[in-house]
């Protein structure tokens, strides 16, 4: 019987990622770390895929807090700013970082006409929880 010091590292690679996850319509995600995949308790991690020209569907993740890292492309992160009662845009680059708090409506953008752009996520729950939202806007 195994105790917390004796137990095994899990190693994934990248043909091991897991498609098998939730969705919003305009991107692509992949599980690499999730309950699931390895058995973890408090932690999802994986890949976003956005496509050249593309925009996701407006979403939130729930309780999770999510944290982002650009790893290709120039994806721009949308969120509605109460302050100015406008859409806020924020525009990245590789190597750039993003944090989403709990139940903040957002979306990805990906304006690039040629290349897709490619970002690592981290939850604070074990499984992503995606709610897909017909606006920004939530009352």
């Amino acid at each position: 019987m195994s105790d917390q010091f004796h137990q095994r590292l899990h190693h994934v690679v990248p043909s091991g990622l897991s498609g098998d996850t939730a969705q919003t319509a305009g991107m692509r995600r992949v599980e690499a770390i999730s309950g699931k995949t390895v058995g973890s308790s408090a932690l999802w991690m994986g890949e976003t895929h956005v496509a050249a020209a593309t925009a996701s569907d407006n979403h939130h993740h729930g309780e999770s807090e999510t944290a982002i890292y650009v790893v290709k492309g120039n994806p721009v992160f949308v969120f509605f700013d109460e302050e100015t009662g406008a859409e806020k845009r924020l525009e990245t680059k590789p190597g750039d970082y993003v944090f989403v708090p709990p139940w903040v409506p957002h979306r990805e953008e990906n304006p690039d006409p040629s290349h897709e752009a490619v970002v690592v996520i981290a939850r604070t729950t074990q499984e992503a929880i995606v709610v897909n939202l017909p606006s920004l806007r939530v009352f």
